[in-house]
């Protein structure tokens, strides 16, 4: 891996193609969104117990809570997206989305009903919503568009590495302090606290219009954003693919539940779960970003739904043991290795440079919609059919869908960046 070095305009220099890897933003970057999914992993780990052991809410009640957790950043991803094209600086746009998010741990510290945990959750995610897009534009801006994927893969190995450290960490409160989740947002607030200060004080104030004007030597105004960027033919069948099959994407915490109630799992062990999902990612993100520049990104997204499909149908079936739950969580990993950072570099190909965090953040928006209503349905299924029938229920309807997504995605190209 070769880093790259920042100039004095806070941009990144064109070291030669043969020695141009990762980028030094992306490896800042990968630090911040590490410490971030620490704190905010730490706590999505205990929440299917906390919301349905400790408050004692039903699973309608969690499946709207998971929804919301999931789908409500996306009423502002399109705002983060315009602000840092808009303004051209994603940077602050960005820093200002993991402030907010930040904020929000120290009202979990007071949450004890259902109104205030939803307050609390809605702030966390409307800052994850915001930061999203610019830092994704960031990313792209200081990579190689022909090492995308791999950039990607990169910033999303260091990002489940905090992902996997955060359910790990709150395992091992739990397991000290079988009633410690007081303790676990209080650490968490700690670690959202470390990342913001880093992303403030390390991430150079990268510059993407005016830095492309200046290199340019144009003495005109750079190109400005405008709504009719995002009007790209690619951009829509992908929008429209990411919908369908964001809408058959059920939250993670309704598959260990189901894996838990047959398996036998105690309490304190939940969390490893996520631990197990998170390491998946962690080994697979960067081969499969990899396989995604050589093979097509298109096609790698795809894989990964199959990879999703499978995961349900192995969830819902009949037979219990480790082998079925490690199988289980490897798809899950898989899935989110072959999809997360591979469907943002996908966006950026088919949105121009001036709208490039705003094309990415219509793909987000589109998934976070899409799954804020499927895991609400998905708790309403869970009410009327159970767990294993819901289930096979929603793996019949992916597995439908996938062909229609693969027949969309053949007119989106898979390698080519948008110029």
């Amino acid at each position: 891996m070769y880093i790259s070095f920042s100039d004095r305009r806070g941009g990144v220099t064109a070291p030669p193609k043969s020695a141009a890897k990762v980028s030094s933003v992306v490896i800042s970057l990968g630090v911040v969104s590490m410490l971030t999914d620490i704190s905010s992993e730490s706590v999505a780990a205990i929440l299917p117990l906390y919301i349905t052991g400790v408050i004692g809410l039903s699973t309608v009640a969690y499946g709207f809570i998971d929804g919301l957790y999931q789908g409500i950043s996306a009423f502002v991803r399109i705002a983060g997206g315009w602000a840092a094209d808009h303004g051209d600086q994603p940077k602050w746009i960005a820093f200002f989305g993991y402030g907010v998010s930040a904020i929000a741990r120290i009202g979990l510290l007071f949450a004890a009903g259902f109104g205030t945990l939803v307050g609390v959750l809605a702030l966390d995610r409307l800052g994850k919503g915001v930061r999203t897009a610019p830092r994704d534009a960031l990313i792209v801006a200081s990579s190689d568009p022909d090492n995308l994927g791999r950039s990607f893969g990169v910033h999303r190995m260091l990002d489940t590495v905090g992902a996997a450290v955060g359910p790990l960490l709150a395992f091992v409160i739990l397991f000290f302090i079988p009633d410690g989740y007081s303790t676990i947002f209080v650490v968490s607030l700690a670690f959202a606290i470390l990342g913001v200060a880093i992303l403030g004080i390390v991430v150079p104030n990268t510059r993407p219009r005016a830095e492309r004007a200046a290199v340019a030597a144009d003495p005109r105004a750079p190109a400005r954003f405008r709504w009719r960027q995002l009007t790209d033919p690619r951009l829509r069948r992908l929008l429209l693919c990411a919908g369908l099959l964001g809408m058959l994407t059920i939250g993670d915490g309704f598959i260990y539940l189901v894996l838990q109630s047959r398996g036998a799992f105690a309490a304190a062990w939940f969390p490893l779960l996520y631990v197990g999902t998170n390491v998946a990612f962690l080994l697979l993100a960067i081969p499969l970003g990899r396989l995604s520049d050589r093979f097509g990104r298109g096609r790698v997204f795809i894989i990964g739904h199959v990879a999703l499909l499978a995961a349900y149908i192995s969830a819902a079936l009949p037979v219990s043991g480790p082998l079925v739950t490690i199988l289980c969580l490897v798809l899950l990993g898989t899935f989110y290795a072959a999809t997360d950072g591979i469907l943002a570099a996908l966006a950026s190909q088919c949105a121009p440079e001036e709208a490039r965090a705003s094309g990415i953040a219509a793909a987000q928006t589109v998934v976070a919609l899409t799954r804020l209503i499927a895991s609400t349905g998905f708790g309403l299924l869970w009410f009327s059919l159970g767990r294993e029938n819901a289930m096979l229920v929603a793996a019949a309807a992916l597995a439908l869908v996938i062909p229609v997504a693969a027949i969309l995605l053949r007119g989106v190209v898979s390698r080519q960046p948008a110029r």
